[in-house]
């Protein structure tokens, strides 16, 4: 130890020695230097003794030692961190997901390492066929016979019949934990799902066993998950034949969902909402609702949005988290359904690298998301199609010149090349689409547009050749946050990132970090080499 720093440390000591400390008179080897005492103190399964010896300050993690006891500090696991029914509900090791992201980058590979480690994860469906949905539920049920796992629901509010072909699809195979995201209300499909798996036990007692986890950043939103099924809903489909009165009756007493995720500012489709203020006022919503519903286990509340290191998760959970969830950082994983080149350029963005673009699923709304800027022109592309979009009525409205860049500088074909695919895909998907599209010149160029935004999704997903530089990739500032905090660690290199071994870092150093605030609430001040914690190799 330093001089300077065993002078801070023995100033707290020598107000502290007179206060009756025990005295234990066995020997035990005792760390007195900088590394020496940082190691016991990352030892967490085990209890630190902070121990005056002939004038020093020793650190040991047994309870036999020589010298007096000034501080000590329990044992601590990461399983302490969150909500424990967390843990019991879902089948896992700490309360932590990996969340879903469209298009499959949260991939069956991810699911499956994840939940081999007991980790939920959330295979992203946005955007993929039923069919690509349906062979990866069988892949993960597969690999995971008895392991957790989840399944996005995404909401399609211009697509009600796919949303509903997908629950069918989870009712089929028995998924038995969704994430719920993009929702705007409470759909009929999402209660179908919910009340199909309700049913009394031989104590009486109900059983649910769809679970639901909503994401969402709004309060009116959180209200409606944290209230039972409307009853509307509830009557049409039983009028329906889908669920019986009897389950009907069940949903009256439960919610709507068993954890709401508090969504800040996240990649993708965000809100852009600080965490700081959004967790605490959706923990006092629902602790309002829960005294008047009086649920036997009260909705959790979790946090996703910005989580990328220790001192964020930390944060999170001295904030009344149940569960935090990562998204951003795990797209630079070896397991996520990203190209190299994307990955890569992940691995270099810095929180400051991240904007908002026109969204692809919701571009006549206007509805924007957050993705990366450093490295693709992409963001600004597709502001610039949303202005067109919003200047003029038809792609024949568009001055010569304007779409003579388009064909040649983004799209690279030519208008009516583009058309012709787009009304070859929705002549088998949607025809009901392309009928008003052929009539309505506005929705016709939305629909052009989209093919741009939706194709520049998958480029940086597959690595299209030639396209680096159109790759959209949802992106939030804890991605920065992270690569900053593993610069000097073996996890810089994204070859090196698996999704479990991120997990893991960050719920041990949040662990860590707690343990630090712990000693330094008692009075032990220390300097910040103690407080930093860096990720070294897992070892088996």
């Amino acid at each position: 130890m330093s001089k300077k720093n065993t002078a801070i440390l023995n100033s707290i000591i020598e107000g502290q020695a007179n206060t009756s400390p025990e005295t234990v008179s066995l020997t035990d080897s005792l760390a007195f230097d900088e590394i020496g005492i940082k190691s016991k103190l990352l030892k967490l399964d085990q209890a630190v003794y902070f121990v005056r010896v002939n004038e020093q300050l020793g650190v040991t993690n047994q309870s036999n030692f020589q010298g007096k006891l000034l501080i000590a500090v329990p044992p601590l696991v990461l399983s302490q961190l969150g909500d424990p029914s967390f843990l019991s509900t879902y089948g896992v090791r700490f309360a932590y997901v990996a969340g879903a992201m469209a298009g499959g980058i949260a991939s069956e590979e991810m699911v499956i390492a994840s939940g081999k480690q007991q980790i939920l994860s959330s295979f992203g469906t946005g955007g993929l066929d039923l069919t690509r949905i349906e062979a990866a539920i069988n892949q993960i049920q597969q690999a995971l016979p008895q392991q957790p796992y989840a399944f996005n629901l995404l909401h399609s509010p211009n697509e009600p019949a796919r949303e509903r072909s997908t629950v069918d699809l989870y009712l089929k195979y028995g998924v038995r934990v969704i994430e719920a995201s993009a929702f705007m209300d409470i759909t009929p499909n999402l209660v179908y799902y919910r009340v199909a798996g309700l049913k009394l036990n031989h104590d009486n007692q109900i059983e649910i066993h769809n679970k639901i986890i909503a994401k969402l950043s709004r309060s009116e939103l959180a209200t409606k998950f944290l209230q039972p099924a409307p009853v509307k809903i509830l009557k049409e489909l039983i009028e329906g034949g889908l669920i019986t009165e009897a389950q009907a009756k069940l949903a009256a007493k439960v919610p709507m969902a068993d954890d709401i995720t508090v969504e800040a500012d996240s990649g993708g489709h965000t809100d852009n909402r600080p965490q700081v203020c959004l967790l605490p006022s959706i923990l006092e919503l629902r602790d309002k609702l829960q005294e008047k519903y009086n649920y036997p286990q009260p909705v959790r509340i979790g946090v996703a949005g910005g989580i990328g290191t220790p001192h964020s998760a930390l944060a999170a959970f001295m904030m009344g988290a149940a569960y935090i969830v990562t998204g951003s950082i795990n797209q630079s994983c070896v397991e996520a359904g990203t190209s190299l080149h994307t990955k890569h350029l992940l691995a270099q963005a810095q929180m400051t690298d991240v904007m908002m673009a026109p969204a692809a699923d919701m571009f006549e709304m206007g509805v924007k998301l957050q993705v990366l800027k450093q490295g693709t022109l992409f963001p600004l592309r597709a502001q610039k199609l949303f202005e067109l979009y919003k200047t003029y009525n038809a792609i024949e409205d568009i001055p010569s010149s304007e779409k003579q860049k388009l064909e040649k500088q983004i799209f690279r074909q030519s208008f009516e090349s583009i058309w012709q695919q787009t009304a070859a895909y929705l002549s088998q998907k949607n025809p009901q689409k392309l009928a008003r599209a052929n009539t309505d010149s506005k929705l016709k160029m939305a629909l052009i547009f989209r093919w741009y935004l939706g194709l520049s999704s998958r480029w940086s997903s597959t690595g299209e050749p030639g396209r680096e530089m159109d790759y959209q990739i949802w992106c939030g500032p804890a991605m920065g946050a992270f690569n900053d905090w593993v610069k000097d660690s073996y996890l810089a290199k994204p070859e090196q990132r698996r999704v479990g071994e991120l997990a893991f870092h960050i719920m041990n150093g949040a662990a860590f970090l707690y343990r630090i605030q712990t000693l330094k609430m008692q009075g032990l001040q220390m300097s910040s080499f103690y407080s930093q914690y860096r990720p070294v190799p897992l070892t088996n």
